[in-house]
């Protein structure tokens, strides 16, 4: 990421960390079934994720590897600091381990499950559904019990540290419930692919531990100490719900152990289905994400996922649902609009915007004590719905990231986009004779065009590409794109009409909705 972002004329150095956990059990046991040296598997699978994070336009400041040497470096510190500090201890562990989610269960949190496939029973977790098998051991723990009530009055004091607020309520009443010591390693006889645990080479700290220290690993973590300097505590940390208790519990946990801040937010988002089912790679139930994006490309595949991307709730994946927003959205929402103002020769951008854009650029509230000119009462009245969608989007798209809402912030600014459709069918400058309603048509091109410059410039972060292209051909400067230009008559200078955008389906997308099958590609 590695950028500058501008929020109402305030710079803001913005950073962005993501990767792979590579060490544990299943990582193991899955590089010894493709017969694979452990690491060579890692790095191809690295490889893979960093390709999908370039093919999805998403950057980054470090893609983190827990293979990392600087990394394995962090974590021994961390173990040595937390051992030092009285909170490690050695003792026997008896209980139900998850392979698939590398976690021990009590008993309370486990089940016995039937295989409809093979008429056999088997032990598993409630929570997730994976196998566990009852193992006996002597590893190290960490003392999590003690943490009970600091943790408590964290949340209290931080009520929103988790979001959505549902998410914060499991978790505290999982605490409240009462929290057992953690185990933090396992015998290296049993798991060798991991971190060993700084003088004892017997064990191996317990991958979760390891994974989540991750986040200190990039902020500087031995050398420099989290929290005096700007990296750290992050401001939010983005999770899926099935990793919480680790994130939201332990994390902070370990944190506090050793008088190190923890994050200053956490967003919990639920997951996507397929068939209204949980996606598996043991069933096949998967769509593969670089056919996804080959599809219905790029900005298309991201507009879908934040569009429909389920927070609270599990959403459910379909490639007719997305064939479905495109048309509608970036088809016959921004392309049409785009379509019928910039290339119709019955009037003028560049003029409307000369026209207009001095007379709503004022307002009394920016300028008190001074009257509104008669012209702009006339301009506003005769636009006052349209102008007030406007003039509240950017601060309601704001409102909604700061809620760490991205979907809803993205279906406010559409919900204006097919709001200015219809106003352009209402008024239908294409019936006005161009010469004795000038004034008039001006008018109507002008909040047309605000529209798409104003949605453009809010539509960036979900769709760079298209919108790099919407707001070049509008002719708006590239230094005029910025939250703080969203201001109804903010820009005075574009209008220029560049070559033509085109926001019609992309071939591959034609190619699928002409399908009569449509069939789902999945691997």
């Amino acid at each position: 990421m590695s950028t500058l972002l501008r929020t109402l004329g305030t710079w803001r150095h913005a950073i962005l960390c993501t990767g792979t956990d590579e060490h544990g059990m299943k990582i193991q046991q899955a590089a010894e079934a493709c017969e694979i040296e452990t690491k060579s598997f890692c790095d191809q699978g690295a490889a893979i994720f960093k390709e999908l994070a370039e093919n999805a336009n998403i950057s980054h400041d470090r893609f983190i590897r827990t293979t990392d040497p600087d990394h394995i470096l962090a974590v021994q510190h961390f173990w040595k600091a937390l051992y030092e500090q009285g909170f490690i201890y050695e003792s026997k562990h008896e209980g139900w381990y998850s392979v698939s989610d590398e976690t021990f269960y009590p008993e309370s949190a486990i089940t016995r499950v039937l295989n409809h496939s093979t008429g056999l029973t088997f032990m598993a977790s409630i929570e997730t559904g994976k196998e566990v098998e009852w193992t006996s051991e002597f590893n190290y723990h960490f003392r999590l019990s003690a943490f009970r009530e600091p943790l408590l009055q964290f949340y209290k004091e931080n009520p929103n540290f988790i979001v959505p607020a549902a998410r914060m309520q499991e978790v505290v009443k999982a605490v409240e419930d009462g929290l057992s010591d953690l185990s933090i390693s396992r015998p290296r006889d049993r798991l060798s692919w991991g971190i060993p645990v700084p003088g004892d080479e017997t064990q191996t700290i317990y991958v979760w531990l390891d994974a989540l220290i991750n986040y200190l690993t990039k902020a500087g973590y031995p050398f420099e100490q989290p929290g005096e300097f700007g990296s750290w505590p992050a401001d939010v940390q983005v999770i899926g719900k099935d990793i919480m208790r680790f994130h939201c519990i332990y994390w902070p946990a370990f944190l506090m152990a050793l008088n190190i801040k923890p994050p200053k937010q956490i967003l919990v988002h639920a997951h996507w289905t397929l068939g209204k089912r949980k996606m598996s790679k043991s069933t096949g139930n998967v769509v593969n994400p670089f056919f996804a994006l080959e599809r219905f490309g790029v900005d298309g595949t991201r507009y879908y996922m934040v569009y429909d991307g389920g927070i609270q709730y599990d959403a459910d994946y379909d490639n007719s649902f997305v064939s479905t927003r495109y048309k509608k959205g970036l088809s016959g929402g921004i392309g049409n609009l785009a379509s019928r103002i910039t290339r119709s020769k019955s009037w003028s951008v560049r003029k409307a915007v000369e026209q207009m854009a001095t007379q709503v650029n004022f307002s009394p509230m920016d300028q008190p004590g001074r009257e509104p000119s008669a012209k702009f009462e006339d301009l506003y009245k005769a636009n006052e719905e349209h102008h007030s969608l406007l003039l509240e989007l950017p601060s309601c798209v704001s409102q909604h990231f700061d809620n760490l809402d991205s979907s809803s912030a993205l279906q406010a600014i559409m919900e204006v986009i097919f709001a200015t459709n219809a106003y352009l069918q209402q008024r239908r400058p294409w019936n006005f004779e161009r010469k004795a309603h000038a004034e008039k048509v001006d008018q109507i091109i002008f909040y047309c065009a605000e529209s798409l410059r104003i949605c453009g410039i809010l539509l960036q972060p979900f769709m760079p590409a298209k919108m790099s292209q919407l707001l070049d051909t509008l002719g708006v400067s590239e230094d005029r794109r910025m939250l703080i230009d969203t201001k109804v008559g903010a820009d005075q200078d574009y209008g220029t009409h560049l070559p033509g955008i085109n926001l019609e389906l992309d071939e591959e997308m034609e190619k699928f909705m002409r399908s009569e099958s449509g069939k789902l590609r999945a691997s």
